[in-house]
């Protein structure tokens, strides 16, 4: 078991360039991903993992041909959320928003030059569609930056599906984000945590339920918003009342963490706690970019605390086997 756990885990560096650390991360512990961006927070420069295509293939390739085989992940939404920039020589990509307005052939050709892109350059998974339905035009982080395709849902489902047909005829896995649904919020949670209690719509909720199984990759961002009927303190990410309610509907779902280094988190509690009670709490994969912080030296002990856990019988041994097996499986379907 020490061995696997970094299956649990999707990790950002720094850099055109694997570094050491994360070589013998994978070696030690196995590795589920690894996640790429083109801007760095730390520099506050396009100077991080994104150069030119041929330079994305190549690092792509490094990352698959490490121990135990991580997949690369990316977040391509389009618009303002997209790491491959068409000014490197990347296929171009509109916004949600701006997409929705398209004739739909003119859609499925952007889809199919995007997605075909993806997976001849390595990139196994997009954290995409974003199925935030557009309550809150005025919400810093969805809809004043147009990430939502609709305020309508029916609009909202319909471009998700076009997602995923493209997605599949490709062979790239997408991750439907962010649940239970935040496009209702009025503060973003890179900066604070999200109460959405009173945002959340019922139908909202069971979009996931009703999208995930039937999109390729199967598998659900978990934001950190906070719903406080389900759970009054903790946020999604770190609520076994929250995840076991969305288990319960979706019993074979990948569940992802959204990154464990935002704010909201890292004022509570850190990203080394944070993530324990994660898994702890149901997730089966961490994402953590260190792109909001500098922590790579920090995560061999975020694993062998993982470790240690399942040794003492604090976290299920069981469960834990579960996420892990969940994650094989994508690399499967996806290889």
């Amino acid at each position: 078991m020490p061995m696997s756990v970094g299956e649990l885990f999707i990790l950002g560096f720094y850099g055109t360039a694997i570094p050491p650390w994360l070589k013998e991360f994978a070696a030690r512990f196995g590795l589920g991903g690894v996640i790429l961006f083109d801007y760095s927070c730390q520099t506050r420069q396009y100077d991080n993992n994104i150069a030119s295509p041929d330079q994305v293939q190549s690092l792509c390739a490094e990352i698959a041909a490490l121990p135990s085989g991580p997949m690369v992940f990316i977040d391509q939404e389009g618009g303002l959320v997209r790491r491959l920039k068409d000014g490197l020589g990347f296929a171009p990509l509109p916004s949600a928003k701006d997409f929705k307005l398209l004739a739909t052939a003119e859609k499925q050709e952007i889809l199919a030059a995007s997605y075909g892109e993806l997976r001849r350059l390595g990139i196994r998974y997009n954290f995409a569609p974003v199925i935030d339905v557009d309550y809150n035009a005025d919400n810093p982080n969805i809809g004043r930056i147009k990430r939502s395709y609709s305020a309508d849902i029916g609009e909202v489902e319909a471009n998700a599906r076009l997602v995923d047909a493209a997605a599949r005829q490709a062979g790239v896995g997408l991750c439907l984000k962010h649940f239970p649904g935040i496009g209702g919020a009025n503060v973003d949670s890179h900066l604070e945590f999200m109460d959405i209690s009173d945002a959340l719509r019922p139908e909202q909720e069971e979009l996931f339920y009703t999208l995930a199984p039937q999109t390729f990759g199967d598998a659900v961002l978990v934001s950190h918003a906070i719903v406080r009927p389900w759970d009054e303190r903790k946020p999604m990410t770190l609520s076994s009342a929250g995840i076991g309610r969305l288990r319960a509907r979706l019993p074979e779902t990948l569940l992802i963490s959204d990154d464990m280094q935002m704010q909201g988190l890292q004022k509570a509690l850190g990203t080394h706690t944070a993530s324990l009670q994660a898994i702890g709490a149901g997730m089966d994969v961490v994402c953590i970019g260190n792109n909001l912080f500098d922590q790579e030296r920090e995560m061999a002990a975020i694993a062998e605390a993982i470790a240690a856990r399942i040794a003492g019988g604090a976290l299920d041994q069981a469960a834990v086997r579960q996420s892990i097996e969940r994650v094989r499986r994508r690399k499967a379907l996806l290889a």
